[in-house]
């Protein structure tokens, strides 16, 4: 299995990394978003790296954070 590469992903494609079987690319991101939102110190970290609401994209550094808080998809 190939490890999981740290760099700039769309929400979207970053939501399907997570969730590959969501026929809808929507659905993916608003349960990563959830996933997110819901665990506090990561929301907190990625707010203090730079991250908006509206972005369409997570910075590697974000990523980074993503993968440390809620694990390699």
């Amino acid at each position: 299995m190939n490890e999981f590469e740290i760099r700039a992903y769309t929400k979207k494609e970053l939501a399907l990394c997570y969730f590959p079987s969501s026929t809808n690319p929507h659905t993916a991101v608003n349960r990563l978003m959830s996933w997110i939102n819901r665990c506090e110190p990561l929301h907190s970290m990625l707010e203090m790296n730079g991250y908006r609401k509206m972005s369409r994209w997570f910075s590697p550094r974000e990523v980074e954070l993503i993968v440390d808080y809620l694990g390699e998809p």
